[in-house]
């Protein structure tokens, strides 16, 4: 609560993390390697070559990190299940010794009177099924709704909240166009044909979930772009039009069942739509949900800029420039504005309906400072949350329907 708004009973208050992250122990119990593992091994990859290796030490120390939950008041915890845990080849057999740690977890959460949420994908797929081509080949997304069942049956009955994938647009363009995140490929076509597979196993682990009874609320989680024009001219107006393209890449096809014309156009232009989209996958993808998770840290402000060698070409992006915004920045350089996360979500509501949204991140990245008295204050991360908190407030009191926030 902020000193400005309220928020209903019910609430979820929480803090996420990824498994990559925070657990560390690659190598124990079984697991198998990812391609973050692989990724983090090439040289130059990793800024000062660091790895997940260790991690937060999770994986042994998760009984003080439920304490740490508890001191901060939390409601529930938002994590994922590392995949090379569960199938360390991806498909077939199943490490017992992977879903024990879990059992241990989400054991301690409920003790402790938090709510586990499960990400069953964050990014760190397993090697062998990269090396069989990775997301790009349609293949690995029934290998994932094998696995989304596997986890569903064995730890469905204490979970509060399932989400199938987080942020699948930084798999398929971070992982398989620009190369920034694993597995470091640099291909346009393939960068499109994974966002496509990744939504049919967001479709098909839905589906494996709900066969395994599960009750608990099933959802997504997007980081869909807040776009603003630099100003109300109509070349601006029409950039960010454009680069909203890239949004309804994913959000067509899960609340409209399809591609639109616009996005199939944008989409020809790397790759045959025909050769990667199959009669019936609409269905699949956009089969109901509980809700759409949001990750938001701040908007980006557009305007036309000349094609170049630099510019992304992914759908969407081509010709548009940025325009840095005159507000505070982060230490990532990434602009503080909580009124984006508001355009967001209203225009997401304007399109495609009445959504029951949760914001799965929301945070800011700050050079940490020790005052003299041996604290370190944090007023900014401190008044960048309160900011978009009371945000938030203020749009469930305009009737938007948001759920819960994970810091």
């Amino acid at each position: 609560m902020t000193d400005q708004v309220t928020f209903p009973d019910n609430f979820v208050w929480g803090a996420a993390t990824a498994a990559y992250q925070v657990e560390g122990a690659i190598d124990a119990d079984g697991r198998g390697p990812s391609i973050w593992d692989t990724f983090c091994k090439v040289p130059g990859a990793i800024l000062n070559g660091d790895s997940g290796e260790h991690g937060a030490e999770q994986y042994t120390r998760y009984p003080q990190d439920i304490q740490m939950m508890q001191g901060l008041h939390l409601d529930a915890y938002r994590f994922s299940i590392a995949w090379p845990r569960i199938q360390p080849s991806g498909s077939g057999k199943v490490n017992q010794r992977g879903l024990d740690y879990y059992d241990r977890l989400i054991d301690g959460l409920l003790a402790a009177d938090l709510q586990p949420w499960v990400t069953l994908y964050h990014w760190d797929l397993p090697q062998t099924l990269e090396d069989a081509g990775g997301w790009p080949v349609r293949d690995t997304a029934y290998r994932f709704a094998e696995y989304a069942g596997i986890v569903a049956a064995h730890l469905g009955d204490r979970v509060a909240g399932w989400t199938t994938l987080n942020e699948p647009w930084c798999s398929s363009f971070l992982g398989y166009f620009t190369g920034e995140h694993a597995p470091g490929r640099k291909n346009v076509a393939d960068a499109v044909v994974a966002a496509h597979n990744l939504l049919l196993a967001h479709g098909l682990g839905a589906q494996a979930l709900r066969a395994a009874n599960i009750t608990a609320p099933i959802g997504i989680v997007l980081n869909p772009a807040s776009i603003l024009p630099a100003t109300d001219s109509p070349a601006d107006v029409e950039a960010a039009r454009r680069m909203d393209l890239g949004n309804k890449l994913f959000l067509d096809p899960l609340y409209l069942g399809r591609y639109t014309d616009e996005v199939l156009a944008e989409i020809a232009l790397v790759t045959d739509p025909a050769a990667h989209i199959q009669d019936g996958d609409g269905a699949i993808i956009a089969a109901p949900t509980d809700y759409l998770g949001i990750n938001f840290y701040g908007p980006e402000k557009v305007t036309p800029a000349p094609a170049t060698a630099d510019t992304p070409q992914w759908p969407g992006r081509a010709g548009i420039g940025h325009v840095r915004m005159d507000v505070e920045h982060t230490a990532m350089g990434w602009a503080v504005e909580p009124k984006g996360l508001t355009h967001l979500l209203k225009r997401i509501t304007a399109e495609y309906g009445e959504i029951p949204f949760y914001i799965t991140e929301n945070g800011a990245a700050y050079d940490d400072s020790v005052a003299p008295d041996g604290h370190v204050h944090d007023a900014q991360r401190t008044s960048y949350i309160k900011g978009h908190l009371t945000a938030i407030g203020e749009m469930i009191d305009d009737g938007i329907d948001i759920r819960g926030y994970f810091v």
